[in-house]
């Protein structure tokens, strides 16, 4: 399996502290990978380094075999988009400008707005459902709707490689799925790969091809999600006793949870 991103030796760290030590990570082409952990474990941080937003303490990020810290901004752009966790747009800009921001690395001096910009926009404010928003200040939406012109603005800027970071922050159960599916689709028609930041397990065991769980700095498991997610995982990753059955609809891993809660399995009898 070719790998479209690599990691060699990463160590990243925020002033003396540590965050990812020493990480080796292959991260396949044209396949959905999802990174999994406990809160503060460096999800985050390893998707911002992969995006070259934050500079390694050692090693190197590797693009298609080529070191992205030697690789111009703008080469970055067109083959890797990112949105990253709570982003904030400057005050009264609209939908369409933010939007129009995912076309920045076509532009040059030489070539301004085309045709084909037009499109990919459009395109992009249709497939996340907030066209009728399209003239709506950001700043005016709710959480859900902002969380979508975020996400069109990622994809209006059509590269090959697509990072999110908790890309379903804010969302209703509906709107959840519907980006996913989105993002799945994607995925599945056009051989985009994608990388997220989720928290719900489910949802990653549902979408993912390749699930990463981090823990301590490091990589505790990585592969399929029918292949590594499991009570043990589930307890040393999160501190958390849970049960693994299969989804009904998928098949794929469900995680249930213990805890307290109501309990409608037997009847009692009064």
């Amino acid at each position: 399996m070719k790998q479209v991103i690599e990691t060699q030796n990463l160590t990243l760290s925020y002033g003396e502290s540590i965050i990812i030590d020493d990480l080796n990570l292959q991260i396949p082409k044209g396949e959905i990978t999802v990174f999994i952990g406990g809160n503060g474990c460096g999800k985050s941080t390893l998707l911002r380094s992969i995006a070259r937003l934050l500079k390694p303490k050692n090693g190197a990020v590797l693009l298609e075999g080529s070191a992205i810290s030697r690789m111009s901004t703008k080469d970055v752009a067109k083959q890797m988009s990112i949105l990253p966790q709570s982003p904030i747009a400057p005050e009264g800009l609209t939908v369409l400008q933010l939007v129009k921001q995912g076309r920045y690395p076509y532009q040059t001096w030489l070539k301004q707005w085309t045709e084909e910009d037009e499109e990919k926009v459009k395109n992009a404010l249709k497939a996340t459902g907030i066209e009728d928003l399209k003239d709506r200040p950001v700043d005016s939406l709710s959480g859900g709707q902002r969380q979508r012109a975020w996400i069109a603005m990622t994809l209006a800027q059509d590269t090959d490689i697509i990072l999110l970071d908790e890309p379903t922050t804010y969302l209703d159960m509906t709107h959840q799925i519907e980006i996913l599916d989105l993002l799945y689709e994607l995925n599945e028609n056009e051989k985009r790969t994608i990388v997220m930041v989720l928290h719900d397990i489910n949802l990653a065991c549902r979408y993912a091809d390749n699930i990463v769980a981090i823990k301590d700095r490091e990589i505790y498991a990585q592969g399929k999600p029918e292949h590594i997610i499991s009570c043990p995982l589930v307890k040393n990753v999160f501190g958390m006793d849970c049960q693994i059955t299969k989804d009904p609809l998928f098949g794929t891993p469900l995680c249930i949870p213990f805890g307290k809660g109501r309990c409608i399995l037997q009847e009692v009898e009064v």
